[in-house]
């Protein structure tokens, strides 16, 4: 082994053990999990989910994991498949790291941890230790602002060019340590993760109008690769160790991000936790540019009662970028379409249709009275957003204009709901409904209760297949 960069990430991964994680980062891994997947539970039923998980089905393979939501087991590497992309399906699952992680690490891990048999402590270690390494690698690319200086110079990078390649590294670190993986052939691993992964494709979504199904991309398929990843270096299989110590050549380079701060991927590593530290629990399945506004504008029209046909118009200043392409859109052929579309996610929200996949479903997203409505809606940049944000990366500056009644109703927040370590964090009892609610399409009440249990006791749970019954048919 030597002092490289991955080697360090590598020892991190097989020796911080159970006793290492502390409480809040413990209770917190748990809440992700519970989250990702009931986010997985609420996509079963659309079109997306139905596609993937048919696809993980005819692929089949050994039965070594589970589907969430459906019976039987395919291969790992399909579970890993068809659980990312419901994970990821309604852009209702929690964010971190400057984007969805928990999508793109869990996958791979849970598949694995059910395979392998492993325990609720041994599964919480390894998405906690997964989670840690990918957001370690959010920040080296410069899309992880945990401090102001970290804003101030993702804001002099071009902030277009983001992805979600650099996850792999936490899905493969959390894989490799269920398959207890020594250092050396975790290093192999983690080697092979920088090659195993997807492009920036979130740079094409931003600057399209198409809003086709894989979006700014699929975790679904570069947990294949995650796991792929694992089981050759477990056999043997050598990657390349160095991949994150060339600044010219490096995994940076031939990957596309513009930023690289390696410093900030050691630095405390194993003493300072960050995957919880820019935590957001959407509590809206659409894109998280609109959920401080939507946390305005629901505050107004509950406050006052206002229905749908008495609002003349709306005003929403969101965070910037509401220029680029990808918001221009006004049609909406599809669950992407909808996800990313201002108008429409504050015309569901003004004729009180319930939070979650009932957002996407046929009939609504149909409906002429809220695509009518969508019509009333403007979205502009918040012209104090960026300046807050430098002085507090956990705000998201916000502000909704109501005129209704003769009157124009505004109100403004600081904070998104749901974001962690801040006065608008959710509650485990609303993280816990939100989950219920996802589910109830699939599980029946009692399995949903079940499945609650399991997911905040899951350090009691000896043996995984006690979560993985309840969380599928």
């Amino acid at each position: 082994m030597g002092n490289g960069i991955l080697e360090a990430l590598a020892r991190f991964a097989v020796e911080t053990g159970w006793r290492e994680l502390p409480a809040s980062i413990v209770r917190q891994t748990k809440h992700v999990l519970l989250d990702s997947i009931g986010c997985a539970l609420g996509a079963a039923t659309t079109d997306k989910g139905r596609m993937n998980a048919a696809l993980a089905r005819r692929l089949g393979g050994s039965p070594q994991a589970s589907i969430i939501g459906l019976g039987g087991k395919v291969s790992c590497d399909h579970a890993a498949l068809a659980n990312g992309e419901l994970m990821l399906a309604l852009d209702f699952s929690n964010i971190m790291g400057g984007g969805h992680d928990g999508a793109y690490v869990i996958p791979a891990v849970l598949a694995m941890a059910e395979s392998a048999g492993a325990s609720g402590r041994d599964l919480i270690a390894a998405t906690a230790v997964g989670l840690e390494v990918a957001s370690r690698l959010a920040r080296a690319v410069g899309q992880h602002n945990i401090t102001p200086q970290a804003v101030q110079r993702r804001r002099a990078a071009a902030a277009g060019l983001s992805g979600n390649a650099h996850t792999n590294f936490g899905a493969v670190a959390g894989a490799g340590r269920l398959l207890r993986l020594d250092a050396q052939r975790m290093a192999h691993a983690l080697g092979l993760a920088g090659h195993l992964c997807m492009v920036l494709s979130y740079s094409r979504w931003s600057y399209s109008r198409r809003g086709h199904m894989s979006k700014y991309g699929v975790p679904g398929w570069q947990g294949t690769g995650a796991v792929s990843a694992a089981l050759l270096a477990e056999m043997g299989y050598t990657g390349d160790v160095g991949v994150l110590d060339d600044p010219e050549h490096g995994f940076a380079y031939y990957a596309g991000y513009p930023s690289w701060y390696p410093e900030e991927i050691t630095d405390g590593l194993g003493a300072r936790w960050c995957f919880d530290v820019k935590l957001h629990y959407k509590p809206y399945p659409c894109c998280g540019v609109f959920h401080g506004p939507l946390d305005c504008f629901y505050e107004i029209i509950e406050k006052n009662d206002l229905a749908a046909s008495e609002i003349e118009s709306v005003t929403a200043y969101c965070r910037a970028h509401l220029d680029a392409p990808l918001f221009a859109k006004k049609s909406i052929d599809g669950i992407s379409d909808a996800q990313f579309n201002g108008g429409y996610v504050f015309g569901v929200a003004a004729h009180r249709v319930p939070r979650g996949v009932e957002w996407y479903d046929p009939d609504t997203m149909s409906n002429p009275a809220i695509r009518a409505f969508a019509d009333k809606v403007a979205c502009r940049n918040h012209p104090g957003y960026g300046r807050e944000l430098e002085r507090d990366p956990l705000s998201a500056l916000s502000k909704v204009e109501v005129l209704a009644r003769g009157r124009t109703f505004s109100h403004e927040v600081k904070y998104r709901r749901g974001s962690a370590g801040t006065e608008a964090a959710l509650s485990e009892a609303e993280l816990v409904e939100k989950f219920r609610h996802n589910a109830e399409r699939i599980l029946t009440r009692n399995q949903t209760e079940q499945a609650v249990q399991a997911l905040l006791g899951l350090e009691d749970i000896e043996h995984l297949s006690a979560l993985m019954r309840a969380i599928t048919l």
